[in-house]
Formats: C-alpha cells, sequence, structure tokens
C-alpha cells in the first residue's frame, strides 16, 4: 500500500529533483504542504522536515472523476519527503490500492499507469545526480563539440 524509497540527498535537494522529475513526466504540482512551518504557525513544535506534495496528471484526473466523483477524496496523488535518521524519504500511497477501494475496475489500468509513473518520478528524485550522463546524451555532446570545433 505504501511505496517508499531513500535517498543520500538532503531534503533541500530531494525536493529540486522531485520538482524536475514531476515536469519531466508531465505531472504539475497543485500544492506544497510544510509541516513543519505549518505546525509551528499552530504552535505545536515539529522539528523533522516533512513536505507534502500534491501532484497531478490533470488528463487522467479527469477521467477518473468522469467516472466516479467519490475518487475526488483519494486525489490528488501525495508524495511525501521527509527526513528519518541520516536518510531523505520519499513515500506515496500506491495509488491502485486507493482506486480499488471505489469498485471501479474500468479505471485499475489507469490507475497502474498513474502510480508506474509515480514511481519513476519517485525514483528519478532519488538517484543520485553524480551519475554519468547516459550514451544518447555523451553521443549528442561529442557532435555538438565537433560542430563547434569546425571552422
Amino acid at each position: 500500500m505504501l511505496f517508499t524509497i531513500s535517498t543520500d540527498k538532503t531534503v533541500g535537494e530531494t525536493v529540486a529533483a522531485l520538482q524536475a522529475a514531476l515536469e519531466a513526466n508531465h505531472f504539475g504540482v497543485m500544492q506544497v504542504h510544510n509541516l513543519k512551518e505549518t505546525m509551528t504557525r499552530k504552535g505545536v513544535e515539529f522539528a523533522r522536515e516533512c513536505l507534502i506534495f500534491e501532484v497531478c496528471d490533470p488528463v487522467r484526473a479527469k477521467k477518473a472523476l468522469d467516472e466516479n466523483m467519490s475518487v475526488s477524496t483519494a486525489l490528488p496523488c501525495r508524495i511525501s519527503i521527509y527526513q528519518q535518521r541520516d536518510k531523505t524519504i520519499l513515500a506515496t500511497l500506491k495509488p491502485t490500492v486507493l482506486l480499488a477501494l471505489f469498485n471501479t475496475p474500468q479505471l485499475q489500468e489507469m490507475a497502474q499507469q498513474v502510480e508506474d509513473t509515480i514511481m519513476t518520478i519517485m525514483k528519478e528524485a532519488a538517484a543520485n545526480s553524480s551519475r554519468p550522463a547516459p550514451i544518447s546524451d555523451r553521443k549528442e555532446s561529442a557532435i555538438e563539440k565537433r560542430k563547434v570545433a569546425q571552422p
């Protein structure tokens, strides 16, 4: 029901990486809740960093809502980023599990697609940014360098 992935990145680095991964995968950010700030404003001491991103693929959300407006109680999808010991954690509830609660089997395939995309987004956000560029990117860079070097 819960999908989590950890990273050695800071919360700030993970937030930036998540925003880039969301955009690259055509998901929009509807809202970001900073629990530490919100609790402090309410007079509750809460020392840990925890940000909750409400994210959405509007085309798929509309399809789900057209089938069953009660699905709105499970939207938008949420991805949490928080500190746990010396790691930063990304976590989400699986859309397939949530949509199964609404007895709409016609939405299961779409829910699986959304879930797969969210997991990809989270994995991209958690990935070590110092890894080498994919081969296709390196080839393009080499071609661009040759173009610049030619008279």
